[in-house]
């Protein structure tokens, strides 16, 4: 039996690969890019503004794709509007940009995990609760990142992120 059960499945798996990539690429540079904003504040203001809108744009893309491919109905399209009103509101509430980035990635990630469960599943392979498997395996993306920090100089682990993370793949996956 292939590993894969459809094309679209490996490569929605291997969408989820290179996020959790470019998420473990950021211990090294993230908090130094994030210093080195907060040295120029007018810099920091504008890009701040950029890379949130950025990173909105880019979620709302991958969710909107994500239901174009599975053909929502009418309930389905009103919880993707509300939940996309959450993620707008929990957004403005939180000032830090480190805080609003651990939603985007994660985000993206849930989707994907997600997206990569539920193709398994139409394909008659046997996936029990993509949902409650795709926010775990993104909490525990999210875990790893957090742990990973304990050994990178001038990051510091912290559990209300593992929460953010928590957070952002169960929005995603909602």
């Amino acid at each position: 039996m292939p590993l894969f059960s459809s094309r679209r499945e490996r490569w929605l798996w291997l969408w989820a690969l290179a996020v959790v990539a470019a998420i473990f690429a950021s211990l090294w540079v993230g908090g130094q890019l994030a210093e080195a904003l907060r040295d120029h504040e007018l810099l920091d203001e504008v890009l701040r503004a950029g890379l949130f809108l950025l990173g909105l744009v880019l979620l709302g893309a991958t969710t909107v794709v994500m239901g174009v491919w599975s053909r929502p109905g009418g309930v389905g399209i009103a919880v993707a509007i509300g939940i996309a009103a959450v993620y707008l509101l929990v957004f403005l509430r939180i000032g830090v940009l480190e805080e609003r980035s651990h939603l985007i990635e994660y985000g993206v990630l849930g989707v994907f995990v997600y997206a990569a469960l539920a193709e398994r599943a139409l394909q008659g392979r046997r996936v029990p609760m993509p949902a409650v498997l795709a926010i775990v395996g993104t909490s525990a993306v999210g875990l790893l990142d957090e742990c990973l920090q304990l050994f990178v100089p001038d990051r510091v682990f912290d559990p209300w992120d593992i929460l953010f993370n928590v957070l952002a793949g169960s929005l995603a996956v909602g």
